[in-house]
């Protein structure tokens, strides 16, 4: 019988492979993103493989239960079992999986060693690695009621199953026991050929139990089970804060007419069409659609090269629009022994006619195709849009949008008229740019795209802030 089945990893392994493109890491985080992506591949593979060759022949007993990818957790300690099978007798088996594609080697000293062609790589032994999952699923098994009659304990065994391609080279039985390493597709004659002492015997059949009570055993314990948080992360792998920019101050001595400096060509934009697969916003993890990725990418510079979903895009650029007015203006010293010639300005760019659609142009908003009369009147007035393409039902709500921003940045100017006393309690509690902009978890200021996250999903917050560490906690 089938209690459960293992655990999804898509989120885990979409948000691995979006942060493989990412531009901002280093060496460290680089090489363990490929050593993860490696490990959770190769662990679904052989995870699913393993689970096939045993479902299809104990999925529908009625006197073995089977639970795959089991996570336990006590006092600090947990446990990964791949596969528990249990029997009517109060026998648990537990299997681990390895998916090894080359040679599999054990000398005299239960050490395993794999070799991938001329490549030779030691790994840890499986078989002490399931025996200390056993001591916490003992711990479990006694805090749930599960047990013997007349005071007996549970008998375990521990099974290493390796991919039927495999070969497998063992030392001699006397020197040391290899017989519980076997193929995948072997399991089920390997369970009934597998002797047991006398006293293994009779002590199973004194435990024997009916179908009934070994589906509430595997149930029980399949409810404690506590997987891991798919988008977990270690510290070093969080993202870099953006480096503040510090005033400079400099000062030029001419003796010639100062002359313009070319700007730099713009890089060519990327096709709507092209769409990396698995990419996600990197502030609130949301799949990102084939426009919102475009324009991220042919913006790499406003976000400096994240991937950003359009309403982060919003206050990542309002973010920075606050960061740079904060810093200093230059000071530029110049003389001249000559006067300076006046520098020509940029001449303004030619509108783009309606007639030039470009193919496969969408609304930044609601992908929607755009047309030729839609993409130029963006393309003409990008200051208004700040360079998103929209189609005209969402060219109206944007500039809406805008200028009800400006309208609640700029103060109008009193002159000399008095002002009521204002009731601050009030104030913070209706206008949200006035509440203080601090962590509820760990009490560290937060920026205002991060309260206003917290302010717009109220319900899924409870009304509450949090940084963007602690807001990921919640989905």
């Amino acid at each position: 019988m089938l209690i459960k089945l293992a655990d999804d990893q898509s989120k885990r392994l979409a948000l691995l492979e979006s942060l493989e493109q990412s531009p901002l890491l280093d060496d460290r985080q680089k090489k363990w993103l490929r050593d993860e992506l490696w490990n959770l591949r190769k662990g679904r593979s052989g995870e699913r493989n393993a689970a096939h060759y045993i479902d299809s022949s104990l999925k529908d007993s009625a006197n073995l239960a089977v639970i795959h990818d089991l996570r336990l957790e006590w006092e600090g300690e947990s446990a990964q079992i791949d596969h528990l099978v249990i029997s009517r007798g109060l026998i648990f088996y537990l299997l681990e999986t390895k998916n090894f594609s080359g040679n599999l080697s054990i000398n005299e000293h239960g050490e395993f060693t794999v070799f991938y062609g001329n490549i030779r790589q030691g790994i840890p032994s499986p078989i002490q690695q399931s025996k200390r999952h056993e001591k916490v699923l003992v711990k479990w098994l006694e805090k749930l009621g599960i047990g013997g009659r007349f005071g007996s304990s549970p008998q375990f065994f521990h099974v290493v199953l390796v991919a039927p391609t495999s070969t497998i080279s063992r030392p001699a039985p006397a020197k040391f026991d290899t017989s519980n390493v076997i193929k995948a597709d072997a399991f089920d004659e390997w369970r009934m050929q597998h002797g047991m002492s006398f006293g293994q015997t009779f002590t199973a059949m004194a435990n024997l139990r009916s179908g009934d009570t070994v589906r509430e055993w595997a149930q029980k314990l399949a409810d404690v089970h506590r997987p891991l948080n798919p988008l977990q992360l270690p510290d070093f792998m969080k993202p870099r804060e953006r480096a503040k920019v510090q005033p400079q101050v400099q000062t030029v001595i001419h003796s010639q007419p100062v002359v313009a400096a070319e700007l730099p060509r713009p890089a060519q934009p990327v096709s709507v069409v092209a769409e990396p697969p698995g990419a996600v916003c990197a502030s609130c993890a949301r799949r990102l659609s084939a426009a919102e990725q475009a324009y991220c990418s042919n913006n790499a510079q406003l976000f400096d090269g994240a991937m950003l979903c359009m309403a982060h895009q919003k206050t990542y650029r309002q973010e920075k629009q606050r960061e740079q007015a904060n810093v200093q203006p230059q000071v530029q010293t110049a003389i001249h022994s000559q006067p300076a010639v006046a520098v020509e300005p940029p001449r303004p760019a030619q509108p783009v006619s309606a007639a030039a659609e470009v193919p496969g142009a969408v609304c930044a908003s609601c992908a929607r195709r755009l047309s030729a009369a839609e993409q130029a009147y963006c393309s003409n007035n990008a200051q208004l849009f700040d360079g998103a393409m929209l189609c005209m039902a969402h060219q109206k709500t944007y500039q809406q949008d805008k200028l009800r921003e400006q309208a609640n940045t700029v103060q109008p100017v009193q002159h000399q008229t008095p002002v009521a006393p204002v009731n601050v309690e009030n104030v913070a509690e209706t206008d949200p740019r006035k509440r203080k902009l601090i962590c509820c978890t760990c009490d560290k200021s937060i920026s205002f795209a991060e309260g206003k996250f917290c302010w717009n999903n109220e319900q899924r917050f409870g009304g509450l802030q949090y940084c963007r560490e602690h807001q990921a906690a919640f989905r």
